[in-house]
């Protein structure tokens, strides 16, 4: 008559061994009934393969351990007014600090086999992009100013125009097509910073007849820092940003 053989559950350890145990029986991890658990650890033990001395130590250390806690459990309590220790605290921090463990390699293995499912490619970004680099030093040109209060300036600006247009009779005016090249406002704001001379941001936005005309302006404000034409300073008595023209000279150093 042939052999029946039985292939018992592969555990990583002791501790894996008990979480499963726990987990099969449906208790608590904080409540552990120590005598059932250590009969049917013992029980797995017996039917290990005892070749693996390596492997089988590690489960009779915990066996041994489970024996000591399940003796010190039927030990009559003293009746004193201090509790007595819970022999199991220990075994349940090492099982929680375990099963935390686990948890956190279940998780890392999982984005490890999902990484092997993606494929990555080299940027393919166009060599003219690559090789970019800003004509000029743009912390040079804006000095102590940012973009994000030019943005503010810019918006404060808006917010005002906006206050002083009438809702009524806005409704009842004609609207008219409008044609503005930022090629027409760059060349107005290059005149008026002409020669190293200053001019107030909030001056230059404020001159836009019309929102359109005011955003503009803004544009070719930007422009013109991106090229290198003008220098921006704040000016914090006045809320107001100064904006300077450059030298033709000054301009031809920094390309």
């Amino acid at each position: 008559m042939e052999e029946l053989a039985f292939k018992l559950d592969a555990f990583e350890g002791p501790l894996d061994l008990l979480l499963h145990l726990i987990e099969k029986n449906k208790v608590s991890i904080y409540d552990i009934p120590i005598a059932i658990i250590t009969d049917q650890y013992i029980e797995y033990v017996q039917a290990m393969d005892h070749e693996d001395l390596d492997l089988v130590s590690d489960f009779l250390v915990m066996a041994a351990t489970l024996l000591d806690i399940k003796a010190r459990m039927l030990i009559p309590k003293e009746e004193e007014e201090t509790e007595e220790e819970d022999p199991r605290e220990e075994l349940v921090a090492r099982l929680l600090e375990y099963k935390k463990y686990r948890y956190i390699s279940e998780e890392l293995r999982d984005y490890m086999v999902l990484g092997e499912q993606v494929i990555t490619r080299d940027p393919d970004l166009p060599k003219e992009v690559l090789d970019y680099r800003p004509p000029v030093d743009l912390t040079l040109l804006l000095k102590d100013v940012s973009v994000l209060r030019l943005k503010q300036v810019f918006d404060d600006v808006m917010r005002r125009r906006e206050d002083l247009v009438d809702p009524v009779r806005s409704r009842f005016g004609q609207i008219q097509k409008q044609t503005i090249q930022i090629s027409d406002r760059i060349t107005q704001v290059k005149r008026a910073v002409a020669g190293g001379r200053k001019h107030s941001f909030r001056e230059l936005l404020k001159k836009g007849a019309t929102k359109l005309e005011v955003v503009v302006t803004f544009l070719a404000i930007l422009e013109l820092i991106h090229t290198g034409d003008i220098v921006l300073a704040e000016d914090s008595s006045r809320d107001d940003i100064i904006i300077e023209g450059r030298q033709q000279d000054e301009i031809g150093s920094s390309h």
